[in-house]
């Protein structure tokens, strides 16, 4: 007998503990029950559960679509400046007044040294475009080879006067020579190889610089313009429409051969009016044959800003076909082809020269 009770007897073996299962850990036993379960994919364990509830609120309020909430206004900034082909700020040019009364014209020379540069092409647009505008105009052709003439429809073989005569002889009268065009307001006093020779004679004369301007005394007062197309080259003739004229505009092609001769001619212009005409004065630059797509046209643009500064003419001419079927037709490009850049770009000219000589 022991302290467990009678035991069975014939057998050896020792006696068994009773069986006691101590308690286990929980995680213990969700270990042997899992394992104890059929098997199963495993499952993410729920975020949400373990998050507080502000939290969840939270991520409900960011799946919704936010509100758009309006931006303080902002002062918007002011309207860009709007800058023309030189690169400078486009001004604001008033249409032209009309007037009443013609006279006191103001004599202007188209002059370049160099040819092809657009002289004679602007002397007839320019003219034309002012015509339109009410002044009355008159266009000198001081080259011998006609081209503004001709321009115009003119033959230079079937003129009976030209300036030569005008010139050259004391008893002709500018009224004897001037010519009616087709535009109206706006006259000419035709030339013709015959001017070639009068630079030879004109030598010998005595103040020979002034022949020009004593001769044109007589269209002054009966005039609002007089442009002189000169010839391309320094000479005698040059020098007469320079010591006539109250103003030079200066055509020069957007390329580089066309500027390396301006500062030769600013000399010149600056010696006439020295010498021989005080009221003499530079009345603007005009960019001719521009080709703003180009990386070349745009550099000589800038360069000719850089070297004449605010005398360069805001407005400039580009190159277009339309120049040379005018001048094949006989007539400017304002009545060729009214509704052409051509023709627009020198009725913008028109207005700037209007407020930069007389309206200005």
């Amino acid at each position: 007998m022991n302290d467990f009770g009678p035991g069975s007897h014939g057998t050896s073996a020792p006696e068994m503990p009773p069986m006691f299962r101590p308690p286990m850990p929980s995680t213990q036993v969700s270990t042997q029950v899992s394992s104890q379960a059929p098997t199963e994919a495993p499952t993410q364990p729920s975020t949400h559960a373990s998050r507080p509830p502000t939290d969840l609120a939270a991520r409900v309020v960011e799946a919704a679509p936010a509100e758009t909430v309006p931006l303080p206004r902002r002062h918007e900034p002011p309207a860009e400046t709007v800058l023309g082909p030189t690169g400078r700020p486009w001004p604001d040019l008033p249409e032209p007044r009309p007037i009443g009364i013609h006279g006191n014209a103001r004599v202007i020379a188209m002059c370049n040294q160099k040819g092809g540069v657009g002289k004679t092409t602007t002397t007839i647009n320019l003219g034309a475009s002012l015509a339109e505008y009410g002044r009355k105009v008159l266009l000198v052709d001081f080259d011998p080879q006609g081209s503004l003439s001709v321009g115009l429809g003119m033959n230079p073989h079937d003129m009976t006067m030209s300036v030569y005569n005008l010139l050259m002889q004391r008893d002709v009268a500018v009224e004897d020579v001037i010519v009616p065009t087709d535009v109206p307001g706006m006259d000419l006093l035709p030339s013709n190889i015959d001017l070639s020779a009068a630079e030879v004679q004109l030598v010998h004369e005595v103040a020979r610089e002034q022949t020009l301007a004593r001769v044109l005394q007589g269209a002054i007062n009966s005039y609002d313009f007089i442009l002189i197309d000169c010839q391309p080259s320094l000479g005698l003739l040059t020098v007469n429409a320079l010591t006539a004229a109250d103003g030079v505009i200066v055509p020069l092609e957007c390329e580089y051969f066309a500027l390396r001769g301006v500062a030769l001619l600013k000399t010149t212009i600056d010696k006439v009016k020295e010498r021989l005409n005080p009221r003499l004065n530079i009345d603007g630059v005009l960019g001719t044959m521009y080709d703003g797509r180009t990386l070349h046209g745009r550099e000589v643009m800038q360069r000719l800003v850089d070297a004449w500064g605010d005398a360069v003419f805001h407005t400039v001419i580009r190159r277009t076909v339309k120049f040379s079927d005018s001048t094949v037709a006989g007539e400017p490009i304002t009545s060729y082809a009214s509704d052409s850049a051509g023709a627009e770009s020198y009725r913008t000219l028109a207005k700037e020269v209007l407020t930069r000589c007389l309206d200005g």
